[in-house]
């Protein structure tokens, strides 16, 4: 198991619910507030388009990490997730690349494998086709960004001495995380990716699978001490009785739970400082090395307590 010491990370609202639609300029300076706040790295949600009735209008992961690159210097940059099958691998190499070197070595790719079948359908993707992509993809992910010239074919991607640059500032490369929760999953984070990314997990069962992960990587001859695993936390910080019901009804009415996961919306940190602060050492004493919260609607108030009431604590 790591032992590195647990950094605390925070979600960005670049989607909403219809009619209601994120707003690029008050995206950016919630993040150059974050910045100022010490949060230790700022991420964003990845969809081409979601929903129906409702739909959630989006902005795009990968071009307001570059906006939010430009207006910051410090705090790291990750999607938690981008959904990779639907991108082409050796367009989105270039973009993480150039991303990399705009932010001066910033960036994270949190990627996963995706769930909305119309996504898929829209950009021309097979969606059950899916995991044998995604495992692709990262392939070239990988030969592009630590290798200065790719010869092979990855399916429709035929590469002959291609050679990509800049490369990223980060080395060996830009870190892969891989988020998802079946066991096939946990293997791919730990023999392909950097690390495992997931949602929502209570400390017992991200205890269960973060072990799986591990041991995935030493059966692979990979040392899991090498690998980095992130959760990500809904917050509300105030009265319990007064947070309890807009928090239930926030969760229930923007975030969905994959039936089979073991995410949950019992995992919500909720209550005074002190109360939060009890709850999140549960979660560091799991050995996590990110945590990054999702606080309650985004609201100003609650990004300010949680880095300056709850943090320093932990």
């Amino acid at each position: 198991m790591s032992k590195k010491k647990t950094v605390f990370g925070i979600a960005m609202r670049n989607f909403q619910a219809y009619p209601e639609s994120p707003d690029p300029q008050e995206l950016l300076t919630f993040a150059e507030r974050a910045e100022e706040l010490g949060y230790e790295s700022l991420w964003v949600w990845d969809h081409i388009l979601l929903g129906v009735d409702p739909c959630f209008p989006i902005i795009d992961s990968l071009t307001l990490l570059s906006a939010v690159a430009a207006r910051t210097k410090t705090i790291k940059l990750g999607t938690g997730i981008l959904i990779l099958p639907i991108r082409n691998p050796v367009l989105l190499a270039k973009q993480a690349m150039s991303i990399d070197q705009i932010s001066n070595g910033r960036l994270m790719l949190g990627v996963a494998s995706g769930w909305y079948k119309r996504e898929f359908e829209a950009v021309g993707v097979d969606f059950h086709q899916r995991g044998k992509i995604m495992d692709r993809n990262l392939d070239v992910l990988n030969a592009l960004m630590t290798e200065d010239r790719v010869n092979g074919e990855y399916g429709p991607h035929n590469l002959r001495n291609a050679r990509m640059f800049p490369k990223p500032l980060q080395t060996p490369r830009v870190p892969l995380l891989v988020g998802g929760y079946v066991d096939r999953v946990l293997k791919r984070a730990a023999e392909k990716g950097d690390g495992w990314l997931t949602y929502f997990y209570l400390p017992e069962t991200f205890t269960e699978d973060w072990t799986k992960v591990c041991n995935f990587a030493e059966e692979a001859g990979k040392d899991p001490a090498s690998l980095s695993s992130c959760n990500q936390l809904p917050i509300m910080v105030g009265p319990r009785d007064k947070v309890e019901g807009p928090m239930s009804e926030w969760l229930h009415s923007e975030w969905d739970i994959a039936a089979k996961s073991k995410s949950t919306r019992d995992c919500a940190i909720m209550g005074t400082p002190e109360e939060c602060i009890e709850q999140l050492q549960a979660h560091v004493a799991t050995g996590v090395n990110r945590i990054i919260f999702v606080p309650y609607r985004y609201q100003a108030d609650q990004v300010e307590v949680i880095a300056k009431e709850i943090i320093p604590k932990l």
